[in-house]
This record gives C-alpha cells, sequence and structure tokens, in this order.
C-alpha cells in the first residue's frame, strides 16, 4: 500500500498540475447533485462542463491513449510508456465547476463508479481547494479485470494522501474527480465507464 501511494502521489501531483493550476481556492457553498458524468454527451459531462485528459507525455513519457465516447459510455484503452525513474499516467479529469471554485459535497458519503476493467490500473482523487501542493486524496480502483461492468463504491473518509501529513478530506472544497491509469512500466490498459455519480 506504501508503494502504491508514493505511486500515486507522483501521477496525480503531474496530472493535476497541468490540469488544474489555474483555479483559485475561493470559498464556495455551492452544493451538487448526485450525477458527475453518465457520458450521454460527446465532449462535456453532465453538468455541462468539458472533459479534460491528459497523459505523461506532459512529463517526458510517451504513453498513448485511445478514447471513445458513445452509446453512454468511455472506453479508454493504450500503453503507458513511463518517463525514465518516474510512473505513467494517462488521466482524465471532471470538473465540477468550470472556474475551479469548491463544492460542497457533504451530503455525500463518496464516490460511485460504474466501470468495466479489462487491464491495467485504476485510481480516482477527490481534488480539494485545501490542498495546495497537489497531493490529492485517492484510492485505487480495486477489480478483478474481466468483461462485466462493477459498481464500484469509493468513500470519501478511504481516500489518502500520497505523501504528505494524512488530514481529513474536506468534502466541502472540491472541484473536481481525477480518474487515472498507472503504472510502473511499459504496460497496457483498457476501461471502459458508464457513469460516475456521488452517493
Amino acid at each position: 500500500m506504501k508503494k502504491f501511494t508514493q505511486i500515486l502521489g507522483v501521477i496525480i501531483t503531474s496530472s493535476m498540475f497541468s490540469t488544474m493550476m489555474l483555479y483559485s481556492g475561493v470559498a464556495n457553498s455551492s452544493t451538487l447533485g448526485k450525477l458527475v458524468d453518465d457520458f450521454s454527451h460527446q465532449t462535456n459531462n453532465s453538468l455541462g462542463l468539458p472533459r479534460q485528459f491528459i497523459n505523461d507525455t506532459t512529463a517526458g513519457g510517451k504513453t498513448n491513449t485511445t478514447l471513445t465516447i458513445s452509446n453512454g459510455s468511455m472506453h479508454q484503452s493504450g500503453e503507458i510508456i513511463p518517463p525514465r525513474g518516474q510512473p505513467g499516467w494517462a488521466s482524465s479529469v471532471l470538473l465540477l465547476d468550470a472556474q475551479g471554485l469548491p463544492k460542497d459535497l457533504s451530503q455525500y458519503e463518496g464516490i460511485t463508479l460504474l466501470i468495466k476493467v479489462r487491464k491495467g490500473n485504476l485510481s480516482v482523487s477527490a481534488n480539494s481547494t485545501e490542498v495546495t501542493n497537489f497531493d490529492y486524496h485517492a484510492a485505487p480502483v480495486m477489480l478483478i479485470a474481466d468483461e462485466k461492468f462493477h459498481e464500484v463504491k469509493l468513500p470519501f473518509s478511504t481516500m489518502k494522501r500520497a505523501w504528505s501529513e494524512q488530514t481529513p478530506l474536506n468534502t466541502k472544497t472540491i472541484n473536481s474527480l481525477s480518474i487515472v491509469a498507472y503504472a510502473m512500466q511499459k504496460s497496457s490498459f483498457d476501461y471502459q465507464i458508464r457513469e460516475v455519480s456521488f452517493y
């Protein structure tokens, strides 16, 4: 588990620095409905915000990703080719606010995924505006690779930071979620997701 959190820390730092560095941490008491994305729109999540995709090529890696969004699901596959001495990754970011302002999710217990994992390692992070060093609270998606969709629940209370002091996640300050495929060495990944929501 310690190795996982160290790997995840590098991944989250790299991917979130690239996508979130322009966002403000100003407090906002705005609440949010349960559904984040049912992948019914080609480019926007269910909140009407564009999905963002980034991989380790921004950090010197050579990961490649094939992305298809159709028939109410997002299918991603590819080959992770990490930068030298670092983990490789491919990240999908679901914004909760167009300006990166925090949303109040304190009425929810965690994140629910309807997902099929054919191969590879996945994690999900809940990205809080209180975290200033990009070491966001995250949890692995623990599934055996198969051809079935599974409902996976990730409680906010079990999400951990990789290298920083283990502070509780403030669920009133979350502005995005990240779904990350990752590996320490060259390998492939393949997953399909139908829904991301809160419970």
